[in-house]
């Protein structure tokens, strides 16, 4: 057998060179680039505010690691692709880490993060929630004359004895199906929900509280919620009609519904036998489920292809011309999933790995700070660049994944950043963006 005591890997040859290698190189980190997340962090105070508002049970005298720099460390972690709390035990070493937490000692360590997530309870949930819709506010330069709230939901796999776990069948797993409440690419909730609760659940109590504390900052902007039919309950549209907050949401087929298009889908049908091409039509018409306490506006989207029919129906409170608001407004909503795939898979918010049900909604929720601080960074510092439209995890792969060699001593940390990096000049740009 080889000899590996010395942890040297032989490579074979380039000309008359042997290449080897060996984890001997001393303070080199691979993420150069998390010192940009410390920089938006410190513009914004979103570690800062959210340790201000999570209540610290611990008893000070024994306390190493402060609240603010556990949070500041789990969610840096997150955006430079440490899923588990066990990287940590490691990255507690990384002096790039070290100085972006704003420490010049050891982080803290897997069973520390482990104790954070189990004294975790649904009130800190709130107040973190609450951290995130006050940096949405903060964020905004003017008071909006109008905010669309996308509303979806999704599901978060489990696979050992959590709190709460029960099988859904339309996903064919047990699983969570958590909430999330986006506006454009800020994510201002997400809410962590069983499987068996109804999917459109807590939906009229999240809007209410956001809306009261929206309307508080601006008195006068006005609300929209934009959701797909899982979310059409008649009680939610009676409230959102309530307190004038109008709505666009998709509207589940039913023989009353297929009756009322049924000559528009026949005609459609003709059209195609006759040219061969798919035929479109949107048209609208009032409709009262026998739920609703009274008629509502329905835009009907009409399609005939080489499947057959394909009617798509929408109950809204808005006026208008019912094309514009179906295709510009209503389809639009499809971006919510592309926010709700970055949130989840680029920022691991379907780790809920932990047995309790409120340390599974901490580890969300720590997604989604991982989320605001990306888009934060893209939005502030990334405009003009070849990442300004990124994803966070191209963003992660160009932008904080360098490596770099880190000299500290009593006056100075620098950090040696690979001098062949291809977006050096992006990592420059985003610096002097984001310089105090």
């Amino acid at each position: 057998m080889p000899k590996c005591t010395e942890g040297v890997v032989d490579f074979g040859r380039v000309g008359r060179r042997v290449v080897q290698a060996a984890f001997d190189g001393g303070d080199i980190v691979s993420d150069g680039g998390v010192m940009l997340l410390r920089q938006i962090d410190e513009r914004i105070g979103l570690t800062r505010a959210a340790a201000g508002v999570f209540a610290d049970g611990r008893r000070a005298a024994s306390v190493r690691h402060s609240m603010r720099s556990l949070l500041a460390q789990r969610i840096y972690g997150l955006c430079c692709g440490w899923e588990d709390v066990t990287d940590h035990n490691t990255l507690r070493h990384d002096l790039a880490l070290q100085t972006a937490v704003g420490r010049a000692e050891e982080l803290a360590s897997a069973p520390t993060f482990s104790r954070l997530e189990r004294s975790a309870t649904p009130a800190h949930a709130a107040a973190l929630h609450g951290v995130l819709l006050e940096t949405f506010i903060a964020g905004r330069g003017e008071a909006p004359r109008e905010l669309v709230l996308d509303i979806d939901a999704t599901h978060v796999p489990l696979y050992g004895q959590q709190e709460g776990a029960h099988f859904h069948f339309h996903y064919d797993s047990y699983c969570y199906l958590p909430l999330y409440v986006f506006c454009g690419q800020d994510m201002l909730a997400c809410v962590l929900r069983p499987s068996w609760r109804d999917p459109a659940s807590v939906l009229s109590a999240l809007i209410k509280l956001l809306a009261r504390r929206l309307r508080q900052a601006w008195p006068g902007v006005r609300l929209i919620v934009r959701a797909d039919s899982g979310f059409c309950r008649p009680r939610a549209l009676k409230r959102f009609d309530a307190w004038g907050i109008d709505y666009i949401i998709g509207l589940a087929k039913n023989p009353t519904l297929q009756w009322q298009v049924a000559i528009a889908e026949r005609a459609l049908a003709e059209q195609y036998q006759d040219c061969g091409t798919k035929q479109r039509l949107i048209g609208e018409f009032t409709y009262a489920a026998r739920s609703w306490e009274r008629e509502r506006r329905v835009i009907a989207r009409l399609e005939h292809g080489p499947q057959g029919p394909n009617p798509r129906f929408v109950v809204t409170s808005l006026a208008g011309d019912c094309t514009e608001l179906y295709e510009r407004l209503y389809c639009a909503r499809g971006e919510a999933e592309n926010r709700i795939k970055e949130a989840q898979l680029d920022l691991f918010g379907r780790r809920a790995s932990a047995h309790r049900f409120a340390a599974n909604q901490l580890r969300l929720l720590l997604a989604a700070f991982a989320y605001t601080l990306i888009i934060q960074l893209r939005r502030r510092a990334l405009q003009g660049t070849e990442l300004a439209r990124a994803c966070a995890a191209t963003i992660r792969i160009k932008l904080l994944k360098i490596g770099a060699a880190v000299v500290r001593n009593t006056r100075r940390v620098r950090l040696l950043l690979a001098s062949s990096h291809p977006l050096k000049h992006v990592f420059l740009s985003a610096a002097h963006a984001l310089a105090p």
